[in-house]
C-alpha cells in the first residue's frame, strides 16, 4: 500500500483525496516503477484537482505531471534500482498515473537523468514550469538573440514560467522587463532579475496591430491579447516564445507583425518534446539557474495540502512555484 492523492468522477460527482492504494492498481504499461520524493503544482494540475477543466481523460486518476526521486525496479535497460530520476508531461495525470503519489509506474523513455546539481526538491521546484522557461530561452537563443540585443519581455511573471524565465534571462545578461497585474510583487520580481515591472493592463486589452518596437523577444504564458500586443511591440527580426494560455487560447490579431517586421512566433510544448531537447534543458538549467534563487520561489506544501493549493493556484493566489512533499 502507498499514499496517493486518487480522482474520482462517477455518478456521486467529483471527489479529491488522499487515500492508500495498493500497488496492484498502478497501471500495467509501464516498465520502471520509481518513488517519488517530490512533485508539484502546474496549472494544469491545478485544473486536475479543482475539476475546473475536462483535463483528465481516464478515471480514477492519480494527478501528478511532474515528479523527482528513485527507481525502485526496471525493465529498462537506461535505469537501474537506485538510480535518480525526474518526470515531465507526457500526459502523465492525465491518460496515465502520475506523481502525487508515492508510487508511480512510468515509461523509462519517458524519464531523464536528475543532474547532480540538483536534489529532487529543487527539480520539483523547477518542475514542468521551468523546464517550459527554459525551453523558450533556448528558442530565443536558436533565433539568434544575444545579451545586449534589447529589452525582453517576460508575461504572466508572477507564474512559475514567468519567474523561472527572469531568473535565466537575467543571468544570461538579458535586460528584462516583467508584465503583471500584482504590482506588490514588484520586489520580488526585481530580486529575480527584472530591470522593470509593468502592470498587464498595458497588454491586455486590444490594440493596434502594429505598436511602437520595442521588444528584442518576448516569453509569453499568456496568450490572446496580452500575446497579439506582444507581438505587435516586437522590434524588427524578433521572436515569441509562446507558451501559456492565462488570458485564453484565441490569437485575436493580424499578420502585420509577421510580413511588415520579419517577428517569429515559436510556439514551445514541453508535453511532448522528445528526450534529447528535456536533456538538453535540464542541462542548461543545471548551469543557469541559481538554486538560492530557486529557492525564493518556493511553497512547500505536504501532499495533504495539495488540493487547497492547488485551489489557491487556479485562483491566482500563488506566486512562483509550489512543490509537494510526498
Amino acid at each position: 500500500m502507498f499514499k496517493a492523492l486518487l480522482l474520482e468522477k462517477d455518478a456521486d460527482g467529483f471527489r479529491a483525496g488522499v487515500t492508500d492504494i495498493d500497488e496492484s492498481r498502478l497501471p500495467a504499461a509501464g516498465d520502471v516503477l520509481v518513488q517519488p520524493a517530490w512533485s508539484t503544482l502546474n496549472y494544469k494540475d491545478g485544473l486536475a484537482l479543482t475539476n475546473r477543466s475536462p483535463v483528465v481523460r481516464n478515471w480514477p486518476m492519480v494527478p501528478g505531471i511532474d515528479g523527482a526521486g528513485t527507481v525502485l525496479e526496471s525493465r529498462h535497460p537506461d535505469w537501474q534500482p537506485g538510480d535518480r530520476f525526474v518526470h515531465n508531461g507526457w500526459g502523465v495525470g492525465e491518460t496515465h498515473w502520475g506523481c502525487l503519489a508515492a508510487r508511480a509506474r512510468l515509461k523509462g523513455d519517458w524519464l531523464v537523468k536528475l543532474p547532480a546539481a540538483f536534489t529532487p526538491r529543487q527539480a520539483m521546484a523547477i518542475g514542468t514550469a521551468g523546464y517550459t522557461a527554459m525551453l523558450c530561452v533556448l528558442a530565443l537563443e536558436r533565433h539568434g538573440l544575444q545579451a545586449g540585443d534589447g529589452e525582453v519581455l517576460v508575461t504572466g511573471a508572477t507564474g512559475g514560467v514567468g519567474s523561472v524565465a527572469i531568473a535565466l534571462l537575467s543571468k544570461l545578461g538579458h535586460r528584462v522587463v516583467a508584465a503583471s497585474g500584482k504590482t506588490h510583487e514588484t520586489d520580488y520580481l526585481t530580486h529575480l532579475g527584472a530591470s522593470a515591472v509593468i502592470d498587464r493592463a498595458e497588454l491586455g486589452a486590444p490594440g493596434k496591430p502594429l505598436q511602437k518596437e520595442r521588444w528584442a523577444a518576448v516569453v509569453d504564458a499568456v496568450g490572446s491579447h496580452t500575446l497579439v500586443n506582444a507581438l505587435a511591440q516586437v522590434r524588427y527580426g524578433g521572436v515569441v516564445a509562446a507558451c501559456g494560455l492565462a488570458q485564453g487560447f484565441d490569437l485575436p490579431g493580424t499578420v502585420m507583425p509577421f510580413i511588415l517586421r520579419g517577428v517569429t512566433l515559436a510556439g514551445i510544448d514541453s508535453v511532448m518534446a522528445p528526450r534529447a531537447l528535456r536533456e538538453q534543458a535540464w542541462g542548461r538549467l543545471a548551469s543557469d539557474l541559481d538554486p538560492a534563487l530557486l529557492e525564493t520561489m518556493v511553497e512547500e506544501v505536504p501532499l495533504e495540502g495539495a488540493i487547497a493549493a492547488a485551489r489557491r493556484l487556479m485562483d491566482g493566489q500563488v506566486r512562483g512555484r509550489v512543490v509537494v512533499r510526498i
